[in-house]
């Protein structure tokens, strides 16, 4: 596989919802890549649909819910993102701009910058403290990955040498 596919790779995982760069970071420590490209790489693909969301997500899923083919789906996604809502409200206390950056930087299942940006869509959280607040959580999410796929890769490729 060239290098270039795996950039591709790397940057079309990280642009998943609920996979984003959580599934990203480890895959392109797998393949080898350098971090800081890959890192770029990854966060301009987890970025890239975070205004989109923002921006139509939540009409996009109101208009739907109560669609025959798509409307569970929606329902879901509304509920996901309304729990996220919740949970921002509850560690708002410092501040919904940190509560945001902490949802969307501690790598949890379901939380993420697709979670966290529909969650501020839902709050009503404008849109500029949305995008700096998602992209300061996508750095801290890199960093903890990174260390976490290097001490991960680091213990696998130690046992087999």
């Amino acid at each position: 596989m060239s290098v270039f596919t795996k950039y591709v790779i790397v940057f079309l995982v990280s642009m998943l919802p609920l996979v984003e760069l959580r599934g990203a970071v480890p895959i392109a420590t797998g393949f080898g890549l350098p971090l800081i490209q890959s890192s770029i790489v990854i966060i301009i693909g987890n970025m890239l649909p975070v205004p989109f969301i923002y921006l139509f997500a939540r009409k996009v899923l109101e208009w739907g819910k109560d669609k025959k083919l798509i409307g569970k789906f929606c329902t879901f996604c509304l509920e996901k993102g309304h729990k996220g809502g919740e949970k921002l409200q509850a560690k708002a206390g410092r501040g919904l701009f940190v509560a945001l950056l902490l949802f969307v930087g501690i790598p949890l299942p379901g939380t993420g910058a697709w979670t966290g940006t529909l969650a501020a869509s839902i709050l009503d959280m404008d849109f500029k403290s949305t995008i700096l607040s998602v992209i300061l959580g996508v750095l801290l999410a890199g960093v903890i990955m990174t260390v976490a796929s290097l001490g991960a890769f680091g213990a696998l490729s130690s046992l087999f040498v």
